[in-house]
């Protein structure tokens, strides 16, 4: 198994908030709706390259099925190095057919790390792992996620609750729990994350991928982000989070990281819901805090996709990097 799990740092953090709020609010190539609302779009490759690695969204939409023709999946990455898919970031609804149409499989991946486990970060996990099933892979699959909270069952529990063979809503599937019936054994791994104020969490691989898992603070949900280094380059994936979340404050701080990928969920006009997010303003300031070469704005929603231009305009107060706006199965090389 090419991960080793250690803890690198604790770092305590005091006066976050703890929000109950629920959010109630509503291709590579340019889409019509692209156009309309001149979303600032990266130039993509065909295909993801086989050599060398980057990151491909398979999902950059949210928890609302919006768009029509132009539907985003729910929240998803691959990390890719010379034509394998290594990491999983996230499973939310609809990214199972994406990661069909990226050309990834079970049997290549190191790991699955998921920031939180909402619906639409987490909802296809079961269906990716049924279709590795038919993989025959024999290796011990990591999987890294939060712990519990009320209404919250850590990733052990919400594992246990979907294939435990005796009560799991896809028992047929329990093999993944013991790494019998020809599947592989999900070894899960639980980072206490205390409202933003846990301990962060050192992921290692053999020398080609390191990561690491930083608790944020996203209202009730226990909800991580992710640093990832990958040679000599260096990415964070936010996750879901919202300003209180100090601990990622001080690990991004001045990494001069290749790419920010930031989750775009909420406009900064009166009536937005509070507590859950970052502002596009508060977007702006993290990537500026990092000194990011580019910022990528993904897990987007119609309420900020079309208010993208004061959006950009309020990121462009903080941060006067590249800008732009992600599409399912986009393709960043680093």
């Amino acid at each position: 198994m090419r991960f080793a799990l250690a803890t690198i740092a604790a770092i305590s953090l005091s006066g976050c908030g703890w929000f109950v709020l629920e959010d109630q609010s509503t291709s590579p190539e340019s889409s019509p709706a692209d156009d309309e609302l001149a979303l600032p779009r990266a130039e993509q490759p065909a295909q993801c390259p086989s050599e060398g690695a980057a990151v491909q969204i398979l999902g950059s939409g949210g928890p609302i099925a919006e768009g029509g023709a132009n539907a985003r999946a729910g929240t998803s990455y691959l990390l890719w190095i010379d034509g394998e898919a290594r990491l999983l970031i996230d499973a939310g609804s609809g990214s199972f057919l994406r990661f069909a149409q990226a050309g990834a499989s079970i049997a290549d991946l190191d790991a699955i790390l998921l920031t939180h486990l909402h619906a639409d970060h987490a909802g296809d996990l079961v269906d990716v792992l049924n279709s590795g099933g038919f993989e025959g892979r024999a290796e011990p699959l990591a999987v890294i996620g939060p712990d519990g909270a009320p209404r919250f069952p850590g990733t052990r529990e919400f594992l246990t609750r979907l294939l435990g063979k005796q009560n799991g809503a896809f028992s047929y599937n329990g093999g993944y729990l013991d790494g019998t019936e020809n599947k592989p054994k999900l070894q899960v791994t639980e980072v206490k994350t205390q409202g933003g104020a846990g301990a962060v969490e050192g992921l290692f691989g053999p020398g080609d991928i390191a990561a690491t898992a930083i608790p944020v603070n996203h209202g009730a949900a226990p909800a991580l982000g992710y640093e990832i280094h990958v040679g000599d380059s260096l990415l964070f994936i936010t996750g879901d989070q919202n300003a209180f979340s100090e601990t990622f404050d001080g690990m991004i701080t001045a990494t001069r990281p290749e790419i920010v990928f930031a989750h775009h969920v909420i406009n900064g006009e009166d009536g937005q819901p509070r507590g859950l997010h970052r502002t596009p303003a508060e977007i702006g300031q993290l990537a500026g805090l990092a000194k990011a070469k580019r910022l990528v704005l993904t897990h987007n929603m119609e309420r900020s996709l079309s208010r993208i231009e004061s959006g950009l305009e309020a990121i462009g107060a903080s941060y006067d990097g590249p800008v732009s706006v992600a599409d399912d199965l986009d393709c960043y090389a680093l």
